[in-house]
């Protein structure tokens, strides 16, 4: 806090995982590692104000989701020698990484559920650990939309009851799920469905939505169900109050189930194959082609439909997916992102 910055909370968190999101494979930029990624965070400082901690992906090559109490401290350490806290951790349900498709009734819902469990005891043991004061475990159908659609009624039954049953696991490690809202996940492709299976799943204390910005505003516009667009076809993007009418009816419905936030920018791009599985880009802080007022937009998630702050978010994060390694290693980065969430907490914090 300082003069001109009154509000320390929410906690300003940035991203590890867009060091392995997106890496590797023949042509692409390698991953970058952990304490690189740790380090760029720490070394970020706008007006005194620094990073309070990082979201992480409980993949490699950052840390093994079978890790040992022993890496699990390591972890920790890492954390506390620059001085930040861990918030938010992503448990990697889907096939390729040791999970399954939450549609699939057996070994599919079998070996999603095992990751969530092993998402989970990172999480509580962080947590124990004293390294980890707030946020949730992060999860997703892990099945497309184009699987989805061959059977929606019967596919988001399925989903449903293996959220429920991902909610019984968590709670058992004093722990909170919630659903990324990206359109590329079957059965959470639009915003009428990613509301319809939590009302299914119907756990509210223990299942809710990450909200990112980038991502949420691709479902105003019903890239993947055209039926549920908010904003008319053929948009005017210099018209801003019907984007904003727009967000304020996606928010109203989504906010009370919102467990986690990510501050970003999108261009209003996709990118993907096929019909129902395109997703969003993220963009840089100051990108000029970026759609969304930051500070302005963040509000239709951090206040109620009255205007009024939520408190319900003990920490934000930046989510800066894709960027290339090339942008992601230079420290006017994220001193960039940094400046666009303290303006975000400027406008919607509050002091503890």
């Amino acid at each position: 806090m300082s003069g001109s910055h009154p509000h320390n909370f929410p906690k300003l968190h940035n991203a590890a995982w867009p060091g392995v999101v997106g890496k590797g494979g023949e042509g692409g930029d390698p991953p970058i590692g952990l304490d690189t990624m740790l380090d760029l965070t720490a070394a970020a400082e706008v007006d005194g104000i620094r990073f309070d901690g990082f979201d992480l992906f409980l993949f490699q090559p950052h840390i093994d989701i079978d890790a040992s109490d022993d890496e699990i401290r390591v972890l920790a350490d890492k954390a506390a020698t620059r001085g930040l806290a861990i918030g938010s951790v992503v448990a990697p349900v889907w096939g390729a990484t040791g999970g399954g498709s939450a549609m699939d009734e057996g070994e599919g819902r079998r070996n999603f559920l095992s990751q969530v469990r092993k998402g989970c005891r990172i999480a509580q043991r962080l947590r124990e650990l004293g390294i980890r004061p707030h946020g949730v475990v992060r999860f997703d159908s892990a099945c497309g939309p184009n699987e989805w659609f061959a059977d929606p009624a019967g596919n988001q039954a399925k989903i449903a009851e293996t959220f429920r049953q991902a909610a019984a696991i968590a709670r058992d490690h004093g722990e909170k799920l919630a659903a990324e809202g990206e359109i590329c996940w079957g059965g959470m492709h639009s915003w009428r469905s990613m509301l319809d299976l939590l009302e299914r799943v119907g756990e509210p204390e223990t299942v809710g939505f990450q909200a990112d910005m980038a991502h949420t505003l691709l479902y105003t516009l019903g890239e993947n169900a055209p039926e549920d667009r908010i904003l008319p076809p053929g948009y005017d993007w210099k018209d801003r109050a019907v984007l904003d009418e727009a967000l304020k009816t996606l928010t109203s419905a989504l906010r009370p189930w919102t467990m986690d936030f990510h501050v970003a920018q999108n261009d209003a791009t996709v990118f993907g194959s096929g019909s129902h599985d395109h997703t969003g880009r993220h963009c840089l802080a100051n990108d000029p082609n970026g759609k969304l007022d930051i500070p302005h937009h963040a509000g239709f998630w951090l206040r109620d439909d009255d205007g009024y702050l939520t408190k319900r978010l003990r920490h934000i994060c930046w989510d800066g997916c894709m960027f290339p390694n090339s942008v992601m290693m230079k420290p006017e980065t994220w001193n960039d992102v940094l400046a666009a969430m303290i303006r975000v907490r400027d406008a919607h914090g509050w002091a503890e």
